[in-house]
């Protein structure tokens, strides 16, 4: 699958009116599910360690996928209604990445270093 067409088809089953570009509830709600998706990855994790040692099983691992699909989704979303979409937001990171390693800088701390 390219990324496009995940884009085109997941933005699909975004619900409501999510025309506008601002701070809407609209904007805000896909920030928040994206938030608490990436909690439910850390949650997953946080039970691993405490529950089984840190030892990762095939189950673990394909519900940590699901997870993850999910905030693929909301990126998906967010980046939809600003006016982008993944593909931009994959080569602005990587753009990114590649700059810090190229200059050395990929430990420390900020965002612009």
């Amino acid at each position: 699958m390219k990324i496009e067409d995940y884009s085109r088809q997941a933005i699909s089953t975004l619900l409501g009116d999510h025309d506008v570009v601002d701070m809407s509830p609209a904007l805000i709600s896909q920030v928040f599910g994206l938030v608490g998706e990436s909690g439910e990855v850390a949650e997953k994790f946080k039970k691993l360690i405490r529950d089984k040692g840190g030892q990762l099983s095939d189950e673990d691992k394909q519900e940590i996928l699901k997870e993850l699909g999910d905030i693929l989704w909301y990126i998906n979303s967010v980046s939809n209604l600003l006016g982008s979409n993944l593909e931009e937001v994959a080569q602005k990171n990587l753009d990114k990445v590649l700059s810090r390693k190229a200059r050395g800088v990929q430990t420390g701390s900020g965002d612009n270093r």
